[in-house]
């Protein structure tokens, strides 16, 4: 197991676990993992061609949410006018991020602190640390986001994974509750009418049970997305035209830092953990 250069000039690094089992990151990019083979096979989608377009948002990996998920309904900053607004999803995916291998536990950790472009929209002194385990068919994420100022700091915390699917109509959608709110039209819906929908585009919010899962029965896989309270929040949402869908797990909706639903809040010179996995089973 060891991490090096897969593409030099776009910054793309391999942590490996063996020539079938590996993921690529990008710490110049947000931190965020680009792909992730396992047991041969992708699980991630990447579009590559607009990744390498900086000028446009990256569609593909598990792009980082924080220190918001969604975006904000209010004009101005929720920090006072001495702030800029948050840009939706917050600025974590846009920053560079450091990392390191730990040699002990086999993990790859990544790590974000304040600076002086974050302290134009919060401010906090923070760092916010991932630790990534790669296994077979199995990927793990601890979190931990820690306060390091005097003051009080409100966080979300979300990941936004793109999984590649061979169809829509292949799609069996596991675990689910009855009901969603439809965030592109804020209206509370039936589950499973919505995701009738998802070869036109979906984006549902839900409350789940901390698992969310879907098989591909043309991939003969299943995904698995293990994220337990307070992490329980599920979106899923897709895009026209691109064989992929997201599950989402978040701690907090959209406009959480405006209304308080569900904010978070860390105490001065305090941490807060998170935990999340995804498990792949294959159905052959």
């Amino acid at each position: 197991m060891h991490i090096k250069f897969f593409n030099r000039d776009q910054d793309i690094l391999v942590f490996q676990l063996d020539e079938n089992n590996y993921i690529k990151f990008c710490p110049e990019r947000g931190g965020i993992i680009t792909d992730w083979v396992a047991d041969g096979k992708e699980i991630l989608y990447f579009d590559e061609k607009r990744f390498m377009d900086k000028t446009k948002s990256i569609r593909g990996g598990i792009p980082i949410l924080f220190p918001i998920c969604g975006n904000l309904e209010n004009s101005s900053s929720v920090f006072g006018k001495d702030y800029l607004q948050l840009m939706q999803h917050g600025f974590a995916r846009d920053l560079q991020w450091k990392y390191y291998f730990n040699e002990n536990d086999k993990s790859l950790s990544l790590f974000l602190n304040e600076s002086q472009i974050t302290k134009k929209y919060y401010p906090f002194d923070f760092e916010l640390r991932i630790e990534v385990f790669l296994m077979i068919n199995f990927l793990e994420f601890k979190i931990t986001i820690q306060n390091k100022t005097d003051i009080a700091m409100p966080i979300n915390f979300g990941l936004h994974p793109y999984f590649n699917v061979s169809d829509f109509k292949n799609l069996d959608f596991i675990d689910y509750p009855v009901n969603c709110q439809n965030q592109k039209r804020n209206l509370l819906s039936n589950t499973l009418d919505e995701l009738k929908n998802i070869n036109l585009g979906v984006d549902l919010l839900m409350y789940s049970s901390g698992k969310s899962s879907f098989i591909d029965r043309v991939f003969k896989r299943q995904i698995t997305l293990n994220h337990p309270f307070p992490f329980d929040l599920g979106v899923i949402w897709s895009e026209p035209n691109r064989k992929m869908i997201c599950l989402e797990p978040w701690t907090s909706p959209r406009n959480s830092f405006v209304d308080g639903f569900r904010k978070i809040i860390i105490p001065p010179n305090d941490s807060h953990k998170f935990d999340a996995s995804i498990k792949v089973k294959s159905l052959e």
